[in-house]
């Protein structure tokens, strides 16, 4: 039975089990993480040892754990049973249909980027002095003071989880119907702020009191329910391409690159900066280089420009160079980019 007192006095004590059934008891389907790390339990030898879609997967209609988000339960017995085999697993929340919107906030040590690069899309005047500009608390704060509003960090009206590396979760609820989608990384267009990412739909999130190597996901004061997402902060997580339109977009024509726009040309570029990923382990921005080049590269291919074999070739051979112990990861990021991109051709004007 959940130990609801444990939840203020002595979170820690909180067993995986407890947490994940407290969470599924809010709405918030979870499913398991490896002990002590934020990767999803595989289940199958499919998905330990090769890339197959999760709709492919016999896990799912056998009651069993698989393909992480995509498996995510609020069905209480489930969970005891999944947690009874390993007591050990991790709790992640998956953030799409449980309606959330999680800010997560890096307090990584990285050399302080160029000014564009702080608030994406909103320029950084030189006569703001960056001195002791750090990490993601500092640009997150910036750009609250920008707006003239208190930062999310400092909200003690909803569920803040300090994490186990040392970042922050916000956790906000979304109205019934509004959308968001996840973004990861730290490149200009996909970032709320510098090492300010979202966690939102197809992303989930690393519960309340899950234990890690380095430590214990544990929450901020009392509050330990989501506030619903403030306004300014919905509008600029609509200004920075993160909210998803409820009606169907217009038909919009295919675009038209010039040759001096150098489409190939841009795909080795983008190429060249998941291979620089190889310089850190974390904090570079990985999967979302490695999905943009994969959705340029399907939009070369469905233009005639690149085959799918060789588009398939060049971003393993880049995503191995710089990840090369997530195979199966790094397969349905570019999977996933290539069938996105395909439906986007990249034409070019003039002959070949």
């Amino acid at each position: 039975m959940l130990r609801h007192p444990k939840l203020l006095t002595a979170p820690s004590e909180l067993l995986p089990v407890d947490a994940a059934i407290w969470c599924a008891r809010k709405g918030w389907p979870v499913h398991p993480l490896i002990p002590g790390r934020k990767i999803p339990a595989a289940n199958c030898s499919d998905c330990r040892l090769q890339d197959h879609l999760p709709e492919e997967c016999s896990c799912h209609a056998a009651g069993r754990w698989c393909h992480g988000f995509h498996a995510a339960t609020t069905d209480v017995e489930r969970i005891r049973t999944w947690w009874a085999a390993h007591p050990g697993f991790g709790v992640a929340v998956s953030c799409g249909p449980a309606r959330l919107v999680v800010l997560d906030i890096d307090a990584h040590t990285q050399e302080q980027p160029s000014r564009e690069r702080l608030l994406p899309g909103i320029p950084v005047h030189p006569s703001i002095d960056l001195a002791g500009l750090e990490n993601g608390f500092h640009t997150l704060g910036l750009l609250a003071a920008y707006r003239g509003q208190q930062s999310p960090c400092d909200d003690e009206t909803t569920l803040r989880v300090r994490t186990a590396s040392g970042g922050m979760h916000v956790w906000y609820s979304l109205p019934q119907g509004s959308r968001m989608r996840s973004s990861s990384g730290a490149g200009v267009t996909a970032a709320l702020a510098w090492q300010v990412d979202i966690r939102a739909e197809k992303g989930y999130v690393v519960a309340p009191f899950t234990r890690m190597k380095s430590g214990t996901y544990q929450p901020v004061g009392s509050v330990l329910e989501p506030a619903p997402l403030p306004g300014w902060l919905a509008a600029e997580l609509n200004r920075t391409g993160h909210a998803v339109a409820l009606s169907p977009v217009p038909h919009q024509t295919a675009p038209v690159l010039t040759r001096r726009s150098g489409a190939v040309d841009g795909l080795s570029r983008l190429l060249e900066a998941v291979e620089a990923c190889a310089a850190a382990p974390e904090g570079t921005g990985f999967t979302d280089k490695l999905n943009r080049a994969a959705f340029t590269a399907g939009g070369l291919v469905a233009a005639g420009r690149l085959s799918h074999e060789q588009a398939v070739d060049r971003l393993t051979r880049a995503a191995d160079a710089a990840r090369p112990a997530q195979t199966a990861k790094n397969n349905r990021t570019i999977r996933d980019g290539l069938s996105a991109g395909v439906r986007r051709p990249l034409h070019l004007k003039g002959r070949s």
